[in-house]
């Protein structure tokens, strides 16, 4: 049997269901390669969380190949995922290729980043379609993710960008700004959401012009924006502790 265990936001998050699965497990690997993890892989092993002596980083290539599906033929193992196991699409490829390989599955879920974000405020409900910010190249600059941006603003609903793995604060703001210029989108008030769930979360809510005099350090890894559509009175009050 594969178990797909969500490690939830912090180093002590892993759930009781969690922590007995891996107990029976004959290996237990942690995907690394989908988030900047908030922590240092070290310290799930010196709680001793999961009742191993150690775990097996996995990379996208050792996720997306066959080498889970045909192990957990035989045996029981583990993958340990950031926050909530099925938040990545990868991860429910590989649920579907179990059941392909007629391989026994179980997701054992905990918090997901989406969560997290309700400490800001806004109402949860109110969000459209999550997002997601690549980390631009020299000859890719793709603005695509502003496009749903602008759409789930046509229904006054709040954005969510994911902001990709090792994309720092400042860098990530002079891409939004860059594609906002060209698809004419009025940028207002952000607000930045850094280390969610951890004794170091950070909730900052301001204009682009105050969010570039923070230095890339202000806003440790990983982090993601939000762009306020239409807001109830509640969620604005809410939002301003944040200013």
């Amino acid at each position: 049997m594969l178990y797909l265990i969500g490690l939830g936001l912090n180093e002590k998050s892993l759930s009781l269901e969690g922590l007995e699965a891996i107990k029976k497990c004959h290996h237990v690997y942690l995907e690394t390669y989908t988030v900047n993890f908030p922590y240092d892989f070290k310290d799930l092993e010196s709680f001793n969380l999961t009742g191993k002596k150690s775990f097996t980083a996995f990379e996208r290539g050792d996720v997306e190949s066959d080498r889970l599906v045909k192990e957990a033929k035989n045996k029981d193992v583990a993958l340990m995922v950031y926050g909530s196991p099925l938040f990545a699409t990868t991860h429910q490829t590989l649920v579907e290729d179990c059941k392909k390989a007629k391989v026994q599955v179980k997701v054992i879920h905990s918090a997901s980043i989406f969560d997290a974000l309700a400490e800001t405020g806004l109402q949860l409900y109110k969000f459209g379609k999550i997002t997601s910010m690549p980390k631009w190249q020299k000859s890719f600059t793709p603005d695509s993710f502003l496009d749903i941006v602008r759409e789930n603003n046509s229904i006054k609903a709040h954005s969510i960008i994911l902001v990709d793995i090792g994309l720092k604060l400042q860098d990530a703001l002079a891409q939004l700004k860059t594609a906002a210029e060209k698809k004419q989108l009025k940028l207002d008030k952000l607000v930045i959401c850094s280390r969610m769930g951890t004794k170091n979360q950070k909730i900052i809510y301001a204009d682009i012009k105050s969010l570039e005099k923070l230095k890339n350090e202000d806003i440790k890894l990983p982090f993601c924006i939000i762009i306020p559509s239409e807001m109830h009175f509640m969620e604005e009050q809410a939002l301003k502790g944040f200013s």
